[in-house]
């Protein structure tokens, strides 16, 4: 008698050496008695196991009552997957898994050298996991032969059909015997997912386990209000202040990715990238640094968001408020998994709180309002977690002993100790200064509240009294506008917004001011070249601008008046492009020839005889 009594026996070891103590609810619903031959429709939350529950759900059909797989020269099973990441974490969950039946397992995903791929096929695979695209590929060249499938698995089906592989998806289940199981597992069962399962499924048994739990119980949420122009500083005093172990960071674009990779790595963050223009390789090796504790932080696009699994990720930052419940939620879902507990971070500008209150009230999920760590706040704690630390787990060895009695006889325990501190914050970037903002709580009538100890004090424009001029390369000519001009020097600037002053464009250059207090930070950014953003570049001036030289006058110049054509130069002009006559002449206007020919015969016009509308008999 097994601890998983409904678990096949061949694979109840292995869960038993993984250490499960007892199956999640999607895994103990598709292993109860009578679900061994029917097809299966799922629904479960990220997170839940799914993986290893439609590997508990495909023993009967593969092993039968068998301890260990037959050879086969052909495939038994497929299993789909939207991504190439979850398509490789199938494989990886489905290893250990079928370890102890001696399953040969085969991956066929974009991305990767189909050679390769075409030569583990036909060492024989009992199990096959791909993408849609590259299935088809194998199917139609004959180097994935689907004579003998047994079982097709859709994993995360509403996705795939999201990113339009309904057609992939159907020539890969019409090509498996029409005998085969057929198992969905999927997020929500929309009509897409209604219409896949009457075309290709056969009374399928609905098993929803979504509602069952609280939708990610073990994620605290919290949303942060900030500064437009502070978002970037928010992330970084986030990761500070949280010191996860491994965290994400989630935008909306790869520019976005690849502006935060290059800003945190020379802030000293230890960072790897994964966007979709990165190639298999380049992005197994992030996650692979990752895993290994090489890197520390992730920034990536949504294509992360799914399949992506990290057994230390404690953090998971969305740079950028998700698009929709779905989104969110799996994202967040990152963190959180297998019991233990992870943190989920908003970042929320003052113009997406209405967005983030809805995404967070479709998806169902409580989230704490705040403002972001400031400097102050992530220098306590990471006091806090210096002072947690000194406790020694081990005796002080002799060798040990000797150096420390050294080091007390060569100087003050005073001493020793600021060098520690200083040691241990030498490889610590130091926290940003944050613009004040105001709490937000959704709960409160009045909407904002005030921050204690972080509000902005107003300034007067007497700070530019002695403001510094700088000189951009730019002007109208290049379409040069304050209003991203503006957020430009704030970024890669090192600027606060009540640090510039007045703006000043011509036709090729822009006339900055900066205040006394931001003039030194402004300098160091943009380095000895004044480089701000590719060829954008900056330079001091002694004093203030003349604006009333000619070079910085805007440019005047008269109306071209042939872009403005009037009436009468706009019926000449198509007047001049009708095609010539016989004669050489352009012909006339149609309408004034006949006008003239009746006037000159002296016909009358016909008239239009009106008709009177007879009198009702009184």
């Amino acid at each position: 008698m097994t601890e998983f009594p409904n678990v096949h026996p061949a694979l109840a070891g292995a869960i038993a050496a993984r250490g499960y103590k007892s199956l999640t609810p999607v895994q103990t619903a598709v292993t109860e008695p009578g679900l061994e031959t029917v097809d299966l429709l799922v629904s479960a939350q990220t997170g839940s196991g799914k993986t290893v529950a439609f590997g508990l759900a495909l023993a009967p059909t593969l092993l039968g009552d068998d301890l260990a797989m037959a050879p086969a020269e052909s495939p038994l099973a497929i299993a789909i997957a939207p991504t190439r990441e979850l398509a490789l974490q199938v494989k990886k969950e489905l290893e250990w898994l079928y370890k102890p039946a001696g399953a040969k397992l085969a991956t066929c995903v974009g991305g990767m050298d189909m050679r390769d791929e075409r030569r583990a096929l036909a060492r024989g695979a009992h199990i096959v996991v791909g993408t849609p695209g590259r299935l088809c590929d194998h199917i139609k060249r004959g180097s994935l032969v689907t004579d003998d499938i047994r079982a097709v698995v859709l994993d995360e089906a509403d996705e795939m059909l999201k990113m339009g592989f309904r057609e992939e998806l159907g020539l890969i289940l019409d090509s498996a015997p029409e005998e085969h199981r057929s198992l969905m597992f999927s997020a929500t069962v929309s009509k897409s997912i209604a219409r896949l399962t009457q075309q290709f499924q056969q009374n399928a048994k609905r098993i929803n386990t979504v509602s069952e739990a609280p939708q990610h119980i073990d994620i605290t949420y919290r949303a942060l209000s900030v500064n437009k122009n502070d978002q970037e500083n928010a992330i970084v005093n986030v990761l500070q202040y949280y010191d996860a172990k491994n965290a994400i960071v989630f935008a909306d674009t790869r520019i976005a990715v690849n502006r935060m990779t290059q800003r945190f790595h020379n802030r000293g963050f230890s960072v790897v990238t994964l966007s979709g223009e990165l190639s298999q390789k380049e992005r197994s090796h992030a996650i692979q640094a990752m895993r290994d504790g090489r890197a520390r932080v992730c920034i990536a696009t949504d294509v992360a968001a799914r399949g992506l699994d990290l057994p230390d990720l404690e953090l998971v930052i969305h740079a950028s408020i998700p698009k929709n419940r779905e989104a969110l939620l799996h994202r967040s879902g990152r963190t959180g998994r297998a019991g233990r507990k992870g943190v989920s971070v908003l970042i929320v500008p003052h113009n997406g709180r209405r967005k983030a209150e809805r995404i967070l009230r479709d998806a169902n999920v409580t989230a704490q309002w705040d403002v972001p760590p400031s400097a102050a706040d992530v220098i306590a704690k990471d006091n806090e977690r210096l002072l947690g630390s000194l406790m020694l787990e081990d005796e002080v060895t002799e060798e040990e002993r000797d150096i420390v009695v050294q080091l007390l006889k060569a100087s003050t325990p005073e001493t020793i100790a600021t060098l520690f501190l200083r040691n241990y914050r030498a490889g610590r970037a130091a926290p940003e200064e944050l613009l004040g903002v105001s709490n937000y709580d959704p709960s409160n009538d009045g909407g904002y509240q005030p921050s204690s100890g972080r509000e902005r004090k107003g300034r007067g424009r007497n700070d530019f009294e002695d403001g510094v001029w700088f000189s951009l390369n730019l002007g109208r000519k290049q379409k040069a506008e304050p209003r991203w001009i503006l957020p430009m020097l704030c970024k890669s600037g090192g600027l606060k917004k009540g640090q510039i002053g007045s703006i000043k464009i011509s036709e090729t250059r822009t006339f900055i001011e900066i205040a006394p207090d931001g003039v030194d930070s402004f300098i160091e950014n943009i380095g000895p070249d004044g480089k701000i953003e590719k060829a954008i570049t900056a330079s001091r001036l002694e004093g203030m601008p003349d604006f009333s030289a000619p070079e910085n006058k805007p440019e005047f110049k008269p109306r071209d008046k042939s872009k403005y054509p009037s009436k009468k130069r706009d019926r000449e002009r198509k007047r001049s492009q009708r095609p010539k006559g016989k004669d050489g002449h352009k012909p006339k206007d149609r309408g004034n020839v006949k006008r003239k020919a009746e006037k000159s015969s002296g016909k009358p016009k016909k008239s239009v005889k009106k008709l009177k509308r007879k009198k009702r008999p009184s």
